[in-house]
């Protein structure tokens, strides 16, 4: 049993993952190849197919957001970009083609990490991008690495949100810069609901400014409620084609986030925020 935020969870492993979030995903990502429904439903939706289709997530990240937040984080040609909870990799090996970076991608998710692993591959991208296991509070990288560090639409699950603020801040270079877009959580909306995350934050800053970064840049990110309750009833709505086409284990993680975020709308805000490691 792991302690996190005074409180504790059955659900967090030893090592930090959020068990009940990363069994889900592990679910859709090994169905996503015959996830027909389910990733034009989401591409439809989610961002409206605003994002190259060659790095398409199961975020919410449109184009116009990467590009704000890869000009945020200001990453070197040639330096090191790290992308935690990375998923399947299509925001980080995006941001890795658009500014010549390298790739490491950590995530729990054995599936997500192959997954991404052959998008490099199909992207020509394989010679500076690999993905590794790893969580938020322990990615396994070493001190001052990285020249920017990233994570997309997973901040609000990670069970130990200070540690792992305080795991960005080692891994950084001084004067290196971290992105993140996540959602505001609302902590009374998402009490009892552990597959809506366990550490229910309003409001990252303090955390952030707790632990030694400065903030750059800290936005809601525009019309993001009329792309993220509709993508997540369109699964909802469609619920016997995801079981029939990902399997009922796939079709159940990805529907029950969906039906208790649509039931409790439990997030006030999606941010995009960058904060600097002071040099």
């Amino acid at each position: 049993m792991s302690e996190y935020a005074g409180q504790s969870s059955d659900d967090v492993t030893a090592d930090g993952a959020f068990q009940a979030v990363q069994d889900g995903y592990e679910a859709v990502y090994d169905a996503l190849p015959h996830g027909e429904t389910f990733n034009r439903l989401w591409r439809e939706n989610a961002y409206r197919g605003e994002f190259p289709v060659e790095f398409a997530h199961i975020g919410f990240l449109t184009l116009a957001e990467a590009e704000r937040l890869l000009s945020l984080l200001a990453v070197p040609s040639r330096g090191l970009l790290v992308d935690v909870a990375c998923g399947g990799g299509g925001p980080g090996l995006w941001a890795a083609r658009e500014t010549g970076a390298a790739l490491i991608g950590v995530d729990p998710a054995a599936a997500g990490r192959a997954a991404a692993t052959e998008r490099a591959r199909r992207a020509g991208l394989e010679d500076r991008a690999r993905f590794v296991h790893g969580t938020f509070e322990h990615t396994g990288l070493e001190d001052a690495s990285a020249d920017a560090v990233m994570t997309i639409e997973a901040f609000q699950y990670a069970p130990d949100k200070p540690a792992a603020i305080r795991e960005f801040f080692r891994i950084l270079k001084p004067g290196g810069r971290l992105g993140i877009v996540c959602f505001e959580v609302d902590r009374e909306r998402a009490a009892g609901l552990p597959i809506l995350g366990v550490d229910a934050v309003d409001d990252y800053a303090p955390l952030l400014d707790a632990s030694g970064f400065v903030m750059a840049a800290y936005e809601e990110t525009p019309g993001w409620a009329d792309r993220v309750y509709p993508a997540f009833q369109s699964l909802v709505d469609h619920a016997d084609a995801l079981t029939a086409e990902m399997g009922e284990r796939a079709a159940a993680g990805a529907l029950s986030e969906a039906m208790l975020t649509v039931a409790t709308r439990p997030y006030p805000r999606r941010v995009l925020l960058c904060a600097e490691r002071p040099s």
